[in-house]
């Protein structure tokens, strides 16, 4: 179904581009455009920019944000303010500016479903949420395999219900968001110690075939994953530091730099749940953070662009999963073809 037993996984805000997605493809793995914080006609240019690369020898997916309810109950707005206050000192701390919140929160969600039923793309995958079943069939028509992402196995059998081909099985290991969209409790996988375990168990309860993702570092840990019941495995953090990775180089660097020793899941960044290296915005922030996606996210870009210009690793948003030390800077073909030679 995927052609490869590997993906290079959609990472949103830039660290996923055209160049990564085409080396994936050369070294026998399956690339993947990531459309969230994107323009629908940035997205447009990406796809035919891989298109192009690829010369139609090589299948590529796109990751599309599923919009959740963006309205806030009189307690969240309080508490968003609250946080919106707390972030103006941030922001004079380093000479920024705080917001403002677009009015439109769907992340362009109608047009970008829309150019993927127009110009498809061999794989279309969600994140967030569901997307309809109206939407998994148009997109199906027009040609797509879909993808889910779940976290839990009631989210793998919510995700079954609207008819899509796979799912994508992430582990709370994993770098950048979580894909839980289901409430508490068991939202993200706790209880299962690796992406292995928690693929084993959505695999005993659906048929649907699975990507295991989520702190798979090295080759060993792929082989697991597979060996539970994936048919292809995910690799994220293990791309950021590639130099066709577009992650700041900011980050790429605390990747490597040993005073960082842990990541921990924060809202201070986004509002919603997303594993980073510790540093100082986590550790003076996750506390009060509300849980208010993609607001928070819009009042922080300006901290967060002020922070890469000025070298300030302590208030960049350095995503990571747990297996972060085995990052390397080679070049994705090489780290992709590494662990294809060992699968």
């Amino acid at each position: 179904m995927f052609g490869s037993l590997l993906i290079a996984a959609p990472m949103a805000g830039g660290t996923s581009t055209t160049a990564l997605a085409t080396a994936a493809a050369s070294a026998g793995a399956l690339g993947f455009l990531a459309a969230g914080y994107r323009s629908v006609q940035e997205v447009a240019e990406q796809i035919a920019a891989t298109r192009a690369g690829l010369a139609g020898t090589s299948s590529f997916g796109v990751n599309v944000f599923v919009p959740g309810e963006t309205g806030l109950d009189p307690a969240a707005a309080a508490a968003l303010a609250a946080y919106r206050a707390v972030l103006e000192e941030e922001a004079q701390r380093c000479g920024a500016s705080v917001g403002p919140i677009p009015q439109r929160l769907d992340d362009e969600w109608p047009e970008k479903i829309e150019l993927l039923c127009q110009d498809p793309v061999p794989y279309v995958s969600f994140t967030f949420g569901l997307a309809p079943t109206g939407v998994v069939r148009r997109l199906q028509r027009a040609g797509s395999i879909v993808l889910a992402s779940v976290t839990t196995t009631a989210e793998a059998l919510a995700a079954q219900e609207t008819g899509v081909d796979a799912l994508v099985v992430q582990h709370p290991s994993a770098g950048g968001h979580s894909a839980a969209f289901l409430p508490a409790p068991g939202t993200s996988g706790q209880g299962f110690a690796d992406a292995a375990e928690l693929v084993r168990a959505v695999a005993a309860s659906t048929t649907l075939p699975l990507v295991g993702a989520g702190g798979i570092g090295t080759p060993a840990q792929a082989k697991a994953a597979l060996a539970a019941g994936a048919r292809a495995v995910q690799l994220g953090t293990a791309l950021v530091r590639t130099p066709e990775s577009g992650a700041r180089d900011l980050h790429k660097n605390a990747l490597a730099d040993p005073r960082y020793t842990e990541t921990a899941v924060t809202r201070a960044f986004t509002g919603r749940p997303a594993r980073a290296l510790v540093n100082r915005f986590v550790r003076e922030h996750s506390a009060h953070a509300p849980e208010a996606y993609p607001q928070v996210h819009f009042l922080t870009a300006g901290i967060r662009a002020a922070a890469a210009a000025a070298g300030d690793a302590g208030s960049l948003n350095l995503w990571a999963g747990t297996e972060w030390r085995h990052a390397r800077a080679d070049p994705a073909r090489d780290v992709l073809a590494g662990f294809l030679k060992e699968l």
